[in-house]
């Protein structure tokens, strides 16, 4: 196979959440190989009826879309490698739109969403938040979550969680976790960011570090290739070629975002804001990793795998 052949797996991007959000901005990642892009349908601020209307406007839209179309089974995506096509899932970035109820996980996977992070940025009834100034880790109601995830066959994603409330993520879940879109701390200093032992944990059991095309995450706001390349870099040294993929958390909704982090001070304190209007690294570069990793000498099959392979696996493990 050569390396047109390789499959992409976007493990996080971001549409607009509303309800006319156009859902061929998707189309920025085709590329020779095929290409699956997880979509996330809410966070922190949205409630259960939110989510559900989100997944349902954007079902709709890419099963209408002659050039998307919903897959979430692995067969699904495998299949769409022979034909170029891209196939799209979706994740929650807080179990705030569970309300409370965990057998609304299995509702949720049943409609396509593929993985979930306990908590975002702040605390909440399951966990604390990477902004936390003290983090106690997952809560009762936590480690029911993880469990009922495992039952489900759901992605634990410890992006935007506290330290400890990643660790025992990685401890608590009897399949292997990821980091859907957490760059490196040990390479840039910032909150968001998780540290080397997080990775560690994250790899012994298994899972995956997606690694984001977020400026501020990145440095003092280097959204460029060659930061990205970086972080890659750091985590593949760290943890090996096998726990490393890509999360780029591009949003389509650039403009909607800077209003949000202006009117969320809350979740957006000055760790986001510093730096002014937050740079993202674009669909279009992130797909120029491929050749970038392939320039610098990475084995076929390290790259097969940062490019999507390894997203695969994990979610060949767990998904039922």
């Amino acid at each position: 196979m050569t390396s047109a052949r390789r499959a992409f797996w976007e493990q996080h991007a971001c549409l607009p959440l509303t309800l006319d959000a156009d859902v061929s901005d998707i189309l920025r990642y085709r590329r020779p190989g095929g290409a699956y892009v997880c979509v996330n349908v809410g966070y922190a601020p949205h409630s259960r009826e939110d989510s559900l209307s989100y997944i349902d406007h954007f079902t709709r839209s890419i099963e209408s879309h002659p050039d998307l179309e919903i897959a979430t089974t692995i067969g699904e995506i495998d299949a769409a490698v022979p034909d170029d096509r891209i196939v799209v899932a979706f994740d929650l970035e807080d179990s705030n739109p569970l309300a409370g109820d965990l057998d609304m996980v299995q509702t949720f996977y049943d409609l396509g969403v593929k993985s979930l992070l306990p908590s975002y940025n702040n605390g909440n009834a399951a966990g604390c938040g990477c902004l936390d100034k003290t983090d106690t880790g997952l809560t009762a109601y936590g480690r029911d979550l993880v469990k009922r995830m495992n039952e489900v066959g759901m992605l634990v994603d410890g992006s935007h969680c506290g330290t400890r409330t990643g660790l025992d993520l990685s401890a608590l879940s009897d399949q292997p976790m990821i980091y859907s879109h957490s760059a490196m701390r040990g390479l840039w200093d910032h909150a968001r960011n998780i540290t080397d032992e997080q990775a560690r944990e994250c790899a012994a059991a298994g899972g995956v570090i997606g690694i984001p095309g977020i400026g501020i995450f990145l440095g003092p706001n280097t959204a460029t290739l060659d930061a990205f390349i970086a972080h890659i870099d750091y985590a593949v040294e760290l943890v090996g070629p096998e726990h490393v993929g890509i999360g780029s958390d591009f949003s389509f909704d650039a403009d909607d975002v800077q209003g949000d982090l202006e009117a969320n001070p809350d979740l957006f304190p000055e760790e986001y804001t510093r730096w002014g209007v937050i740079e993202f690294v674009e669909p279009e570069v992130t797909l120029l990793i491929e050749h970038e990793l392939v320039k610098r000498g990475y084995p076929e099959e390290a790259v097969r795998g940062i490019l999507g392979g390894n997203f695969r696996r994990v979610a060949g493990q767990v998904w039922k």
